[in-house]
């Protein structure tokens, strides 16, 4: 009787409904936007917290049905399609909010661009969706042509590779890959020629030089081998040594083509160079002008290209007629003042008030490397804290002594730096006849200025590398203004994909010679193959099965 019961009762009740097929705007909305996994996340930990919600949204299990590719998994160009998206909408995010900042901390300065651009010519927009189309080119290329080398690679295609053996060994290359998914590198050239993209395509050059390097290392091509093993670099071999050559050009562009470096950098040297670059006077007359900081620069580059004219003490000589040149008039309110015993002009335009070189050196010594020590430890403090403050937490003092020693390495660099380079303009007029090196002893002084990068050189690595960028930024802008070379049209967009090129092709052959895990990940990403790091991974492997 009660099964009876049962079964009319069943029968009774009406169907059960049917799930309803997904909306497909809502499916392929979904699917373009965020992966089964992370929905079910989602809607585990913020949509079913809500009713109204968890009633409007599709369970768990139905999107990863409606999801699920034709033969099973989240396929390939969905997730390209996915990242590329992601990516557009991160990067005009973090644009938009700098500019919202940078606008808030210049409100009180006048605002020359104050004429709003469309929507689609904004810098924030074509940079997103530069970055997100050099991504989805990247992937959709790889995959193309990665396919495309394994059908080559069939037996069934031998009559082709027979026929067209050159063709072939191109596309059947395992290099072939890379080189051909870094043409997504020219969608670089949808962002504005700006001096953004400048900096992308030479920080991007120097990353891909510098993973060449470690290849090239690695297979024993630079140092030799010997007895079968690659011989080691030397002790004293690094990315110091490039502090030379990057602080002479950079000095003598600060000289001679301003306009070509920096602003930022140049603000910082004359900053912390008040030793040298006389400020005027608090009871100067305000009628009388004062040669600024520039206006002195200036002089010495005018100074140059006079061959260092010889300097007359108006104090010694008071009836002499002409004593400065007529380029160089506007620097009497310091000559006029200079100490007697002061013989040449560059003396007196840089130290009047002291006759000795060395002791005006030493002077810059105990004025600056107070505030810089000062100015490293707050940099540093930062830099180690606010990533982790568990390592502050777990070993205090060994945290706050790699933090001091930090900062004192890097202010007696940067002090021995500026103080080396201004002290080298008066040396090289004490000792050099005026007409040896006029012009190209400020490149002198900035070489000498940059063997200081010995003091830092075990960890000052990165430092090194960005100051050589800005030296290749200024000198290719120096060449061009002074027509060593032309300008080409889009040549940073060639350079950014050559470097592509580059980077695909040593991850390829080695990805140890990426040092870094992180970018070794972020290769892998950029592939398409998840931000996992194979060459660990493949280490391990390699190591398990010896065991």
């Amino acid at each position: 009787m009660a099964s009876m019961a049962a079964d009319t009762g069943a029968a009774g009740r009406p169907p059960a409904p049917q799930p309803k097929a997904m909306d497909p705007v809502l499916r392929n909305t979904l699917r373009y936007t965020v992966s089964a996994r992370e929905y079910a996340a989602l809607h585990k930990y913020v949509l079913s917290r809500s009713r109204a919600l968890r009633r409007a949204t599709p369970s768990p299990v139905a999107v990863d049905k409606a999801m699920a590719a034709p033969k099973g998994g989240d396929d390939y160009t969905t997730r390209a399609v996915r990242h590329a998206l992601r990516v557009f909408a991160s990067t005009y995010l973090g644009v938009k909010g700098f500019e919202a900042v940078a606008k808030r901390v210049r409100e009180n300065e006048p605002n020359q661009n104050s004429k709003k651009k469309p929507f689609y010519k904004a810098p924030a927009f074509r940079l997103s969706l530069s970055l997100s189309t050099i991504l989805l080119l990247y992937r959709l290329l790889f995959r193309f042509l990665t396919r495309l080398r394994m059908h080559l690679l069939n037996p069934e295609v031998e009559p082709f590779r027979l026929r067209n053996p050159r063709t072939a060994a191109t596309l059947t290359s395992p290099y072939a890959p890379a080189v051909g998914a870094s043409l997504a590198g020219f969608a670089l050239g949808i962002y504005p020629a700006q001096q953004l993209r400048v900096t992308m395509a030479i920080y991007a050059m120097f990353r891909a030089l510098e993973f060449g390097w470690n290849v090239c290392e690695m297979d024993g091509l630079i140092w030799g081998s010997k007895g079968g093993r690659r011989r080691e670099r030397p002790w004293w071999f690094g990315s110091w040594m490039l502090q030379p050559l990057a602080f002479g050009q950079m000095f003598h562009a600060l000289v001679f083509d301003r306009d070509c470096f920096p602003q930022g950098f140049g603000d910082f040297i004359f900053n912390h160079s008040a030793t040298y670059l006389q400020n005027r006077p608090v009871d100067w007359p305000s009628n009388i002008r004062w040669p600024g900081v520039h206006q002195v620069v200036d002089s010495l580059a005018e100074m140059a290209r006079l061959s260092w004219p010889a300097y007359i003490s108006p104090t010694m000589f008071p009836n002499k007629e002409q004593v400065l040149p007529a380029t160089l008039k506007h620097l009497s309110p310091l000559t006029s003042q200079a100490h007697p015993l002061i013989t040449s002009l560059s003396c007196a335009t840089l130290h009047p008030a002291d006759p000795s070189c060395l002791r005006t050196y030493l002077t810059f010594w105990l004025n600056t490397f107070p505030p810089m020590t000062r100015l490293f430890l707050i940099v540093y403090s930062a830099m180690t804290v606010l990533p982790g403050f568990k390592l502050l937490y777990n070993s205090p003092i060994a945290t706050l002594q790699r933090i001091i020693a930090s900062a004192m390495r890097m202010s007696t660099f940067a002090t021995g730096a500026l103080s080396s380079a201004w002290a080298s303009v008066c040396f090289f007029q004490a000792y050099l006849p005026r007409h040896v090196l006029a012009t190209q002893r400020f490149f002198l002084g900035g070489f000498l200025a940059g063997l200081w990068a010995w003091v830092e050189r075990r960890h000052g690595r990165s430092v090194f590398l960005y100051t050589a960028r800005v030296s290749v930024d200024s000198l290719w802008k120096v060449g061009v203004k002074r027509r060593w070379w032309k300008a080409m049209k889009g040549g940073d967009v060639w350079v950014f994909a050559l470097a592509l090129m580059v980077t695909g092709v040593v991850y390829e052959r080695d990805a140890r010679a990426i040092r870094e895990g992180q970018w070794r990940k972020g290769m892998s990403w950029v592939r398409g193959e998840g931000w996992r790091d194979w060459a660990v991974e493949e280490d391990a492997e390699d190591e398990e099965k010896v065991e």
